[in-house]
């Protein structure tokens, strides 16, 4: 479904991500991780196509992302951005209909099967109470649930996640989690960004971790999800044991166990 390919990318000029392999397969629920400034977000723009390589190359669906429009991207990947402006007079529901633009023809008008997709979409998100609302007065948690539910109306074959929960409280977070796995379920493929480790190991079958812009761990989360990955890849004591419930292997902090503890 997406697959990088020696992938170099950054800023400027300067690479932030350096001879980056990664495949996406079709139905895949996949989290990527690592500490802050490992390269997540730069990825997700590359693998949106936001973010032109440096060297090597992406693809999607078997074509090089740089010979597609942005048109024919949208309609293989929807993304939802750790931040995004909301732009004033609109309500939620003509927001998240916005996601259709992709599908629309060429006079972009929207028709029936648009308001269908924004209304499950706003359903599957549990924001069809937020739909009459102005989209600019909502809080930062509710924006990125309308976020989501834009991204769910553009499309769900293809899903790219930048930090997509990290303002959600506690119970929206395992709805967002929820409403991810059954994407998944449904063939849908997953890439989800986070900084919650636990999360990620509840839910995701696999997991990617970046570190210093380079990919340091790929594989089931059963295998890679231990003491000694953890301790390397965020260099503090980090402790695993089962979820009490699922069996999943879940990370605990060590208190006093950072790098400035001899401070």
């Amino acid at each position: 479904m997406i697959r990088a390919r020696g992938l170099s990318c950054g800023y400027a000029g300067r690479a932030v991500l350096r001879r980056v392999d990664l495949h996406l397969a079709p139905g895949e629920f996949v989290a990527l991780l690592g500490p802050n400034g490992a390269g997540k977000t730069t990825l997700l723009l590359a693998l949106a196509g936001a973010l032109p390589a440096l060297d090597g190359a992406v693809e999607l669906d078997g074509r090089d992302m740089a010979r597609l429009s942005a048109r024919e991207r949208a309609r293989l990947v929807s993304c939802v951005p750790q931040r995004a402006e909301v732009p004033a007079g609109f309500t939620v529901r003509e927001l998240v209909r916005m996601g259709r633009y992709a599908h629309t023809n060429f006079f972009g008008g929207y028709g029936p099967q648009d308001d269908d997709a924004a209304q499950a979409a706003l359903a599957d998100a549990h924001c069809l109470d937020l739909a009459e609302r102005q989209a600019a007065e909502l809080s930062g948690g509710e924006q990125q649930r309308v976020l989501l539910a834009r991204a769910l109306c553009q499309g769900r074959r293809a899903l790219l996640l930048d930090e997509a929960t990290s303002a959600l409280d506690l119970a929206r977070r395992v709805e967002a989690f929820d409403l991810l796995a059954r994407q998944h379920q449904r063939g849908g493929t997953v890439l989800a960004a986070a900084h919650d480790l636990n999360l990620a190991a509840l839910y995701c079958t696999r997991l990617v971790f970046l570190k210093a812009g380079r990919v340091a761990l790929d594989g089931p989360t059963t295998d890679i999800f231990t003491e000694a990955n953890l301790r390397d890849i965020y260099e503090t004591d980090i402790r695993v044991a089962p979820h009490p419930v699922t069996g999943a292997p879940q990370a605990h902090l060590v208190p006093g166990a950072g790098a400035g503890a001899s401070l």
